[in-house]
């Protein structure tokens, strides 16, 4: 048997070290214990989850032509944040050799060894069986299928193959980003109506000035980790002309979307958010590409989180004229 041995504290009496110990053990395992939980969690990227949710929710308002069934809602909500976890969490298993390689990922749970890869797997299979188990009891066969395709696309396709090994990755795994939408509203309709294909392009275009952005912020580290990211391959002018594109593709696809959906609910409120944010963003993409001709600090982040602020903006407003 072993003994613990601690230095005596002044004004302490010494004869409770044992029970001190076992304090100490089980406030330790409690910190254990939140440690772990807080790994599973970090392994969903929340932050992903909630920006999928902030469009899904409003595009399902607008297909019903205000609040769908509450059930219905709650199902899409819970089923959807568990498949985007799920994709998520796989996502860590594939990637984590590169991402101990970078600085931007080097802290999450896998290559801080928080977790096993085995765990990973199982967490992620297990979440996405769940989600989809979900979708097919509650919901409808589209919205089913639509939701293990977006797994398996992001996963899959998008990232054991296309990041790898092309610099159209993101625009090619733009798909299963803008996928929520057409979740969503195949969950309320069955279908999916031309108003919910503008929606999904918004989202798609969208994602090429939010990533690219983010991907001239951390160039450095895509290379270091081997990933043909499109400012790593292509020169800085290149990656802004394609930022600007992509840009306006986004804010014309959001106004082009007002008259389309001016016939099941889309009124005044989203047409003004539409124009106004869109002009802000529009603002953002030049003045980087400004930026870049005067040879000045690009600050990608600013357009990063201004893109951000955009989408949410606009898809509140979907949901604000939905209801009125």
């Amino acid at each position: 048997m072993s003994m613990i041995t601690e230095r005596p504290v002044q004004g302490r009496p010494t004869g409770l070290r044992a029970g001190s110990a076992d304090v100490g053990e089980g406030a330790a395992a409690k910190r254990d214990f939140r440690a772990v939980i807080g790994a599973y969690v970090a392994l969903t990227k929340p932050r992903i989850v909630e920006l999928l949710l902030i469009t899904t929710i409003p595009a399902m308002m607008l297909a019903a032509g205000g609040l769908p069934d509450l059930g219905v809602m709650a199902i899409v909500l819970v089923g959807g944040a568990l498949a985007a976890g799920a994709a998520s969490a796989l996502n860590c298993y594939i990637d984590r050799d590169i991402d101990q390689l970078m600085r931007r990922t080097k802290r999450r749970p896998l290559p801080a060894h928080s977790v096993t890869p085995r765990a990973v797997l199982i967490f992620g299979f297990t979440l996405a069986v769940i989600s989809v188990a979900l979708m097919a009891v509650f919901t409808n066969w589209l919205a089913t299928v639509l939701t293990a395709a977006a797994i398996f696309y992001y996963d899959v396709v998008y990232t054991l193959w296309l990041k790898r090994r092309t610099s159209q990755n993101t625009f090619w795994g733009g798909v299963c980003g803008a996928a929520p939408v057409i979740i969503g509203w195949a969950a309320v309709t069955g279908g999916v109506a031309p108003m919910g294909w503008a929606l999904f392009a918004v989202v798609f275009f969208w994602q090429m000035p939010h990533f690219y952005a983010l991907a001239i912020k951390y160039k450095d580290d895509y290379a270091r980790a081997g990933i043909p990211m499109l400012p790593v391959v292509r020169s800085a002018a290149r990656v802004n002309r394609e930022i600007l594109l992509f840009t306006v593709l986004t804010v014309a696809a959001s106004v082009a979307a007002w008259p389309l959906g001016a016939a099941i609910g889309l009124g005044p409120i989203y047409g003004a958010a539409a124009l106004v944010t869109g002009g802000l963003f529009l603002a953002e993409a030049v003045l980087l590409v400004r930026r870049s001709r005067a040879g000045q600090p690009l600050r990608p982040m600013r357009l990063f989180h201004w893109s951000t602020t955009y989408l949410t903006i606009l898809f509140i407003a979907v949901a604000v004229d939905a209801l009125v």
